[in-house]
């Protein structure tokens, strides 16, 4: 069990969490992603690291609530509460290489696991441009952080509301135009890491992007994570998750990744449909049952016991 000591909601579906584990956060590197269980009978989804600290010993998780299981962290993640296993890391890091100008891309969800990436790049002495790209100003996270870390930073916003009104390939196009960029890594939802790739083919800008399909087990057994990359299947969880963005096959990815869209659909309705019962068998017969246990339990010692000083205490 691993705890968690930390969480943030970036949105009404994004958040975030901190949790402990000490020997994971001293060999995790940039790039890398773990294997996550929730309880005992849950489900083992692949999570790119959105950032590790050997000094706190602590991992973090960015997600976004888009299926059963993740809806369920949602609920159920919260400071001091536990995570059931968390095993890693797996993938091969990414290659950071030398000094030289970097171009980090991150779309949505994918901002997150690029910030280790850029800061990597940093410290070894790269120049480091960052560019993001949300919906709206009100779904930025992680602004303060990007700023830190890269010599240039642009925000890219589909209705303007911040930075520059367009996608991150407009700002990918902006800043190759002014700048002699040596490589790009782009992570994000497979279309914009496949346009950010087309952006960059005819300039001949090494492009890197990190995949991340269906996964069971992360070690190369079960082979459902298979991606083609110029022509060659690779199993992205042992030779990736990084990949040269001008031979991955997105059109295969992308029609991989929706096969289980309907069965995804079933498994997230059914754990409605039965959070929804479980809320109907507390009926106002049953509510009113306790009702007066509930409130005899309140005792004029127990009501003094909340001082004005305890209400204001955070």
């Amino acid at each position: 069990m691993h705890e968690i000591v930390a969480r943030e909601d970036f949105s009404p579906t994004t958040f975030l969490i901190e949790v402990l584990h000490p020997r994971l956060a001293r060999v995790a590197r940039p790039g890398q992603f773990v294997m996550v269980m929730t309880h005992s009978e849950g489900e083992r989804i692949p999570l790119t690291l959105a950032d590790f600290s050997p000094s706190r010993g602590t991992v973090t998780l960015v997600i976004q609530a888009v299926g059963k299981t993740t809806f369920e962290m949602q609920r159920d993640c919260l400071v001091g509460g536990s995570l059931h296993a968390v095993a890693g890391p797996m993938g091969k890091p990414t290659e950071l290489g030398q000094p030289r100008t970097v171009v980090c891309v991150g779309g949505g969800l994918g901002v997150a696991p690029v910030f280790p990436i850029a800061r990597g790049l940093r410290e070894i002495g790269a120049r480091v441009i960052g560019i993001v790209g949300f919906r709206n100003r009100d779904l930025i996270f992680w602004q303060d952080r990007f700023e830190a870390v890269c010599d240039e930073f642009i925000v890219c916003t589909d209705d303007g509301s911040a930075g520059i009104k367009g996608l991150v390939t407009d700002g990918l196009r902006a800043a190759i135009a002014a700048n002699t960029v040596d490589e790009v890594i782009a992570i994000g939802p497979p279309v914009m890491m496949k346009f950010c790739a087309e952006a960059t083919r005819p300039h001949g800008i090494r492009t890197t992007v990190s995949l991340n399909p269906m996964m069971v087990d992360g070690t190369g057994m079960c082979g459902g994570c298979r991606v083609s990359v110029g022509g060659v299947t690779k199993f992205c969880c042992v030779d990736g998750p990084d990949f040269d963005g001008h031979q991955v096959d997105f059109d295969e990815l992308i029609r991989r990744l929706a096969r289980y869209r309907p069965e995804e659909r079933i498994a997230l309705d059914h754990w409605q449909a039965a959070l929804a019962e479980s809320a109907a068998a507390v009926t106002p017969a049953s509510a009113a049952a306790v009702a007066p246990a509930s409130a005899a339990a309140v005792t004029p010692a127990s009501a003094a016991a909340v001082t004005p000083a305890g209400e204001a205490r955070p």
